[in-house]
């Protein structure tokens, strides 16, 4: 009888001396679970998170009176940081596609003339009311229907199941059609004596060559070359769509101190923001029904919806009445509202 008490108090002891480890085990496990869990929250909202920190980013930085000194620092950063993001993701994108694959496709030519067609009927439109005051929100329309596909579209084209290369292949039409298109119609649409043909062209193509073909030109050498960094590189699982995470909170953040700052009327932005709304729908739409009958809805609408909204804001400024260039903050968000859409989507 003292045999057995002995026996159970011992067993006792055994389980009460294993609990702190079983409890340690089980707060590992709940641990684990709630980071995977929060992980798996991360990346199906990957882009509304980079969206929301780069508007709180901007504000809260503009809000604390000690960094003042360092807005026009951080100004020149960003202004390095973008592109050399935009350069990366590229880079990543090219290394993953065959040149053997960039081919034209006959979607590419109806694109091409969607945003063509459409960018000179607006032109048309404020040419033949000169003094009207919504000129500007017609004009925001017209930077967000011409504008280039994303260099970034790619990526989420990727995420979304499309074609990397038909997708690439019109980005690089559109850019070199954009460099051709703008020059001719803005110094009709808007006569200023300063502005030649020659001139502008060389100027678009000097802000695009870097950021399109240099990386196409890197990919090239390294699979060449250095086969064994292209193959690193390229293992990395999504790793271009993750640094388009960084650039896309930092993209919001300028669109937020464009509209911020601009000193247009709120009616006026109100106008601007229905335009590029619109803009986005159309090509969207259209894209997707046509991709329909050619088999890639998601490359097609991503081709023309998804867009170089940087580029876009750059050619207000540049081309047409500076005030416009809002028109490509307001399309960033849109744009990006609906891939964070499709992708939460695909990802259910």
């Amino acid at each position: 009888m003292i045999n057995f008490a002995v026996s159970k108090l011992a067993g006792m002891g055994c389980r009460l001396a294993g609990t702190p480890l079983l409890l340690t085990q089980m707060d590992g496990e709940m641990t684990e679970s709630a980071s995977t869990t929060l992980l798996k929250f991360a990346r199906k909202w990957t882009l509304p998170l980079s969206m929301l920190a780069g508007v709180l980013s901007y504000f809260l930085y503009t809000s604390i009176s000690l960094f003042d000194h360092t807005h026009a620092f951080v100004s020149s950063a960003i202004g390095i940081v973008q592109p050399v993001l935009i350069f990366s993701m590229l880079l990543l994108t090219f290394l993953k596609i065959s040149p053997r694959d960039l081919k034209f496709q006959r979607w590419h030519l109806y694109g091409i003339l969607l945003q063509t067609s459409l960018f000179a009927l607006c032109a048309l439109l404020v040419k033949m009311l000169p003094d009207s005051h919504w000129n500007i929100v017609v004009e925001g329309g017209m930077l967000c229907l011409i504008c280039p596909t994303a260099t970034a579209a790619a990526v989420v084209t990727a995420k979304l199941g499309g074609n990397q290369a038909s997708l690439t292949t019109y980005t690089i039409l559109i850019n070199l059609v954009v460099a051709v298109v703008v020059p001719a119609i803005v110094p009709w649409m808007h006569p200023d004596g300063e502005m030649s043909f020659v001139r502008n062209a060389t100027t678009i193509l000097g802000k695009v060559f870097p950021l399109l073909f240099c990386p196409f030109l890197a990919s090239m050498a390294i699979r060449r070359f250095l086969p064994r960094l292209a193959k690193a590189l390229c293992s990395v699982k999504d790793l271009a769509f993750y640094l388009w995470a960084v650039a896309l909170a930092l993209a919001i953040a300028v669109t937020a101190r464009s509209i911020v700052h601009t000193d247009c009327p709120w009616i006026f932005q109100l106008g601007i923001a229905g335009s590029s709304l619109i803009a986005c729908i159309i090509q969207f739409g259209f894209g997707r029904w046509m991709g329909r009958h050619y088999g890639e809805p998601v490359t097609v609408a991503q081709s023309l919806g998804q867009k170089n909204t940087v580029f876009a804001i750059w050619m207000g400024y540049t081309f047409m009445t500076p005030v416009t260039s809002i028109a490509g903050g307001f399309y960033s968000v849109w744009h990006n509202i609906y891939n964070s859409y499709q992708l939460a989507k695909k990802e259910r």
